[in-house]
């Protein structure tokens, strides 16, 4: 078993929770998607990729064991988030990291991406790339809604964890879900800010990064065929690849699989 340390480390925006395994290879830090939490990417922290690189996965501001955000119309909304972050990063001293990003994280990974900030890789995630129209990247309406809901009740916390993990999902998953600031998800996708976002298509699309995309192939919550229809600039083996028998969640579903892809992708860059 890899050893990890945690740590809370106070930024402007909250205090925030961090993980990370011990080595001290390349870095690669792990963002984890809407009301969920660092844990999901256990399958990760503990696998051997922790002696050959430096793991790291952080609690969102409004998630898991980090603070609700100071200032929460600042910090929700997506750019806000890629503003944590960055501060995070400066704070721990991590310099021209790879992002690895699930679900809202890919979307957080993204938007740091499109400040110019130097990157040694980009891998998404269950996070389409999308434009102006958020609706291209995703099937139905965001889990019924759930994904935009305000405070969730612990029965909507319960299907908001079925709906997001399937068959990997865990009681504390569901916890993860009933703990987020119940104004996150209102404030994230409420139609004034939800806008404030940059153009992801342009930006995957036009960066110099090495960009790696890995989907679930029963992914139930975004349109895959959109994912694979937009254009990459620097698209890791030119191929979107897709896990068999996984949904949103293809790093606790499959981890063997995603591990070995996300390996390869760490050797090739």
């Amino acid at each position: 078993m890899v050893e990890t340390t945690v740590q809370k480390m106070t930024t402007s925006h909250g205090v925030i929770a961090v993980e990370m395994t011990r080595s001290t290879g390349p870095d690669v830090v792990m963002i984890h998607g809407n009301s969920s939490c660092r844990d999901v990417f256990r399958s990760q922290l503990s696998s051997d990729l922790g002696q050959s690189y430096r793991l790291i996965s952080f609690d969102l501001p409004g998630h898991g064991q980090s603070s609700d955000a100071f200032e929460k119309s600042r910090t929700y909304p997506l750019p806000g988030l890629a503003d944590a972050t960055l501060e995070l990063l400066e704070k721990l001293n991590i310099n021209k990291p790879v992002l690895l990003g699930w679900s809202l994280g890919g979307h957080v990974a993204i938007e740091v991406a499109s400040r110019g900030v130097d990157l040694r890789g980009l891998f998404l995630t269950g996070s389409p790339p999308v434009g102006a129209d958020i609706s291209q990247g995703f099937r139905g309406s965001l889990l019924n809604g759930l994904a935009s809901n305000g405070p969730f009740t612990r029965e909507q916390a319960a299907k908001f964890a079925q709906n997001v993990f399937g068959s990997a999902s865990k009681p504390e998953f569901e916890e993860a879900a009933l703990r987020t600031d119940g104004t996150f998800r209102s404030i994230l996708f409420s139609p004034n800010r939800v806008g404030e976002k940059s153009d992801q298509r342009a930006v995957v699309g036009s960066t110099v990064v090495p960009t790696a995309v890995a989907n679930g192939a029963d992914d139930p919550v975004v349109n895959l065929d959109y994912v694979d229809g937009v254009r990459y600039s620097n698209l890791w083996k030119g191929v979107c690849f897709r896990i068999a028998e996984s949904g949103h969640a293809p790093f606790l579903q499959k981890a063997q699989e995603f591990n070995s892809l996300l390996r390869q992708y760490l050797q090739d860059i």
